[in-house]
C-alpha cells in the first residue's frame, strides 16, 4: 500500500464519484477502479458499494478512510519536519468555501501565500458555505472559508477576516412583486408580509437570522422556495419569485446584481463575519500555519 492509494481513496470517498476522483488524481476512471480493486484485495475487505450514479462507503470503507486521513497527514507532517527552511514548506492543503467567498478572500490571500510559501498548494472545493464548518469537523477539509456561527464548536478555531452586512433584497424586473414593494416604499409603510413571498437558503446563518427577526416582529410570510446556497437565492429573487436576505458580499460579486435591489426593510439585521475555520489541533500543521498567517497578512496589513 502506498501514500497515493490513500490519497486516491480520500478523493473517491469525498467526491463519491469515479470521474471526479479521477480528475482530481489526474487519472482515468478505469485506472481509479483498478487501483481501488488492488486496494480492496490488499485490505481484504470491500471498501465501497458502487452503481452507475454514486459511490457509497461500506463500514470497512469508513474505517479505512480514517486510516487514510491519518496516514496522509502523518506523511505530510514527516516531510515538513525534515525540512530545515520554512520557505521550503511544501504540500497540499484542502480548503472549502462558496464560490463568492472563495473568490473574494482568496484573491487577497493567494498572492501573499504564493510569495511567502511557494511550495504550498491549495485544493479548493466549492459549495454551499453553510456546509463549511461541518466539513472541517468531520475532517473532510483542512480549512473552510465560512461565516462565524453564533456558537462555535469547541474543537474549532475561527480567524475573522471580513464583515459583511445582511440585506433584504428584491427584484428590479417589472412584476407584481416589484409593484407591491415600490408602493410600500413610496409611502414609507411597513410591508404586508402576507403578500410577500420569501426565498430561503436551505440552511445557514443568513436563514437563521432572517427567520429569527421575522419571529421577533411576529411576521409570518409565505415561504416560496428553499434553495441551496446564496447564489441560488439571488437567482430566484432576480426572477421575481420573492424577497430574501443575503450578505452584502454575495451581492457585490453576483453576476445578477443589476437585476436585484436592496430593500429598506429589516435594516437592523446582525452582520456576517466571514473568515477561516479549522480544527484547533490542526493549527500546529506548518501548511495550515502558512495559510493562516498569509490570510492575516493579506487582510490586516
Amino acid at each position: 500500500m502506498e501514500i497515493r492509494d490513500c490519497q486516491m481513496f480520500i478523493e473517491l470517498a469525498t467526491s463519491q464519484h469515479f470521474g471526479k476522483a479521477a480528475n482530481a488524481c489526474h487519472l482515468s476512471p478505469s485506472a481509479i477502479s483498478r487501483q481501488l480493486q488492488r486496494l480492496e484485495t490488499e485490505v481484504g475487505k470491500k471498501l465501497v458499494e458502487r452503481d452507475n450514479r454514486q459511490v457509497r462507503l461500506t463500514p470497512a470503507g469508513r474505517h479505512f478512510l480514517e486510516y487514510a486521513y491519518q496516514t496522509v497527514q502523518a506523511w505530510q507532517q514527516l516531510r515538513r519536519d525534515l525540512s530545515d527552511d520554512p520557505q521550503t514548506i511544501s504540500g497540499e492543503l484542502s480548503v472549502y468555501g462558496s464560490v463568492t467567498a472563495s473568490f473574494s478572500l482568496l484573491s487577497q490571500i493567494l498572492p501573499v501565500l504564493r510569495t511567502r510559501y511557494p511550495g504550498v498548494e491549495l485544493k479548493l472545493r466549492t459549495g454551499d458555505q453553510a456546509d463549511g464548518i461541518e466539513r472541517v469537523l468531520n475532517n473532510s477539509e483542512d480549512c473552510a472559508i465560512a461565516a462565524q456561527s453564533d456558537i462555535l464548536p469547541s474543537q474549532l478555531q475561527f480567524l475573522a477576516l471580513q464583515q459583511s452586512p445582511l440585506y433584504l433584497i428584491g427584484p428590479t424586473m417589472n412584476c407584481s412583486l416589484s409593484q407591491r414593494l415600490e408602493e410600500a416604499s413610496a409611502v414609507n409603510i411597513p410591508l404586508d408580509w402576507t403578500q410577500i413571498p420569501v426565498i430561503l437558503a436551505e440552511h445557514g446563518l443568513a436563514r437563521e437570522r432572517f427567520l429569527q427577526r421575522l419571529r421577533q416582529l411576529n411576521l409570518h410570510p409565505t415561504i416560496y422556495a428553499q434553495v441551496a446556497g446564496h447564489e441560488a437565492v439571488v437567482a430566484m429573487v432576480s426572477l421575481g419569485f420573492g424577497v430574501a436576505v443575503v450578505p452584502e458580499l454575495v451581492i457585490e460579486h453576483s453576476p445578477r446584481q443589476d437585476t436585484i435591489r436592496i430593500l429598506p426593510w429589516l435594516a437592523d439585521l446582525q452582520p456576517f463575519m466571514i473568515g477561516l475555520c479549522a480544527r484547533q489541533e490542526r493549527l500546529a500543521d506548518p501548511l495550515l500555519q502558512a495559510f493562516w498567517q498569509s490570510a492575516q497578512l493579506a487582510v490586516f496589513e
